[in-house]
């Protein structure tokens, strides 16, 4: 069992920046795919990014060009970098993660603020 941890939510205003660390605490060597979904109050999750293993990467549209994920297998972290933050960015955001098809890993979520 892992276990994954989300750090680095907090308040911005717009157009500022944020990077969300998820720590997990084995090995993530061999994860097939890790990513972030965010949850907004009264609206459905969202699946923000992806990364997989050999780190091909995937985006929301909402967030292409302003977000970039990010994986150190050393140091057994996932990084989400956001610039360009907008109110509508704020959100619980989840880490994720897949180490094959029968398993899959969340994090507690951070809270993100984006003020307008």
């Amino acid at each position: 069992q892992v276990q994954l941890v989300e750090s680095g939510g907090g308040l911005v205003q717009a157009g500022g920046s944020l990077r969300l660390s998820c720590a997990a605490s084995g090995s993530i060597v061999g994860f097939k795919t890790m990513g972030w979904y965010r949850q907004a109050p009264g609206k459905q999750r969202e699946l923000v990014a992806v990364i997989t293993e050999i780190g091909s990467t995937t985006y929301a549209d909402s967030v292409k060009g302003r977000f970039t994920i990010s994986r150190d297998n050393a140091k057994n972290t996932m990084y989400l970098q956001m610039n360009s933050l907008k109110p509508e960015d704020t959100a619980v955001y989840y880490c994720y993660a897949v180490p094959d098809v029968l398993r899959t890993y969340w994090g507690q979520g951070t809270q993100v603020t984006v003020s307008s």
